[in-house]
């Protein structure tokens, strides 16, 4: 009878092991983030050109990304839409992190206390004027622009850039930002 909780219990402990280790991921398979990234020169708005859409931004146009220094080093975030459903405006306040040094945009962000995501930066110009993100997983993807636009040759770089990974680029919700 011992031996079988032993086993269970073994079974119990691998099994969280394994959920832990996928959870920590905070990056795609095969995607890596921007390196020598300069953080100062990412701070400021960005326009959210392209998403792939998910539950906290659902039905959202016109959205924002404003990102500032905390005295502590980390990124105050401060996510702002308009839902064209309701006519009200939607803001969430978050910190960023980064996850080793912070010349790598390999990050974890917060809305909700404790608990963090994946925010990685796989492609930036060098003048800091368009950029690729990246959640986790294939499911969260961003193209962001310092301008409500987009030039075609950096959008179709950036959906290669998807593509290769996996990314189903065809999903992606393209944001009215007029």
């Amino acid at each position: 009878m011992k031996t079988k909780y032993i086993i269970i219990g073994g079974a119990v402990a691998a099994i969280t092991g394994m959920l832990a280790l996928q959870s920590c991921r905070s990056i795609p398979k095969g995607a890596k983030a921007v390196q020598n990234f300069d953080k100062k020169k990412y701070l400021g708005t960005w326009y959210e050109i392209a998403r792939l859409d998910f539950t906290f931004e659902r039905d959202l146009d016109h959205t924002t990304a404003e990102y500032s220094l905390n005295e502590d080093g980390s990124i105050k975030v401060v996510n702002r839409g308009h839902n064209y459903k309701t006519g009200k405006m939607k803001e969430a306040v978050g910190k960023a992190k980064f996850v080793g040094a912070d010349t790598e945009a390999k990050l974890k962000v917060s809305f909700f206390g404790p608990f963090y995501a994946g925010y990685n930066v796989l492609a930036i110009d060098e003048d800091y004027q368009y950029a690729l993100v990246a959640g986790k997983n294939l499911k969260y993807l961003w193209i962001l622009s310092r301008k409500k636009t987009i030039p075609e040759n950096v959008k179709e770089n950036y959906l290669a850039i998807a593509q290769n990974l996996g990314y189903q680029t065809a999903d992606l919700l393209w944001v009215n930002q007029d």
